[in-house]
């Protein structure tokens, strides 16, 4: 069965901006009590005093989810105070552009400390007290760029690749720990990572059209959730390609 807000409380990472902002809101709008985690206090209390009068609320949880002990200590100060965390949805990200000519220490130990480290932490606090309990809902936000290699994407895309790799492993835990994990694979979003780039984003959608699908999902099955599904329905024919075809295919479109 699907977790409920009467199960206990949502927590969300990487919610001061973006997709984390808007899955906060539409999830205090379902009813839930939302723990929001972000590096900004300020963008934190603003976006508690946005959910007033809806149905449930946020609380602003200010969280570096690269400090270990600081995630540790975040959850279990959840708990007491708030109850056990039934839905965690691990958003928090970045993206630093890089190829061959720019990888460095600037961009990839920071991409993989966020992108897939602190992921792997904050799920390892919030399975505890979820295995406890007996129910728990986990979703891991990874992207469509984990699929395969793409250009200016050394290190994000690295980073997003062993994430669905680390989610695929864990799913036959989270089937017989009796827990739901899904693998949420976002093409392009409207957000202030996107808002960067100065390519052509094909079917790029909203912040809320994207947390309307991953909330929209959590009554669902379905290990994956991707969107906007034309387009990654396209990415997902490419990623059985030979290599033969893939590299000529992604030279003509990206003009690399």
């Amino acid at each position: 069965m699907p977790v409920t807000p009467s199960d206990g409380v949502a927590w969300v990472t990487g919610a001061s901006q973006g997709i984390g902002e808007a899955v906060c809101l539409r999830l205090a709008r379902d009813g839930w009590t939302v723990m929001a985690s972000a590096r900004s206090a300020d963008k934190l209390a603003a976006l508690a005093e946005r959910a007033e009068g809806l149905s449930g609320r946020i609380v602003a949880q200010a969280l570096d989810v690269t400090d270990n002990a600081a995630v540790e200590g975040a959850v279990r100060a959840i708990t007491a105070e708030h109850g056990p965390i039934a839905l965690a949805i691990l958003n928090a990200g970045t993206y630093l552009a890089d190829d061959a000519e720019s990888l460095s220490d600037e961009t990839l130990p920071p991409t993989i400390d966020l992108n897939l480290l602190s992921v792997a932490t904050c799920l390892k606090a919030a399975l505890a007290p979820m295995r406890e309990a007996g129910r728990g809902h986990v979703q891991v936000v990874a992207s469509v760029s984990g699929y395969r290699g793409l250009p200016n994407a050394v290190s994000y895309g690295a980073s997003k690749a062993a994430l669905i790799n680390m989610a695929e492993s864990l799913k036959l835990d989270f089937d017989r720990f009796g827990l739901t994990l899904q693998l949420v694979n976002p093409g392009f979003v409207k957000t202030p990572l996107t808002e960067k780039n100065e390519f052509p984003m094909p079917f790029l959608i909203t912040a809320e059209k994207a947390a309307d699908r991953m909330v929209g999902a959590l009554a669902s099955r379905r290990f994956e959730v991707t969107f906007p599904r034309r387009f990654t329905f396209m990415l997902k024919i490419m990623r059985c390609l030979p290599y033969s075809l893939y590299f000529p295919i992604i030279r003509r479109i990206t003009g690399q």
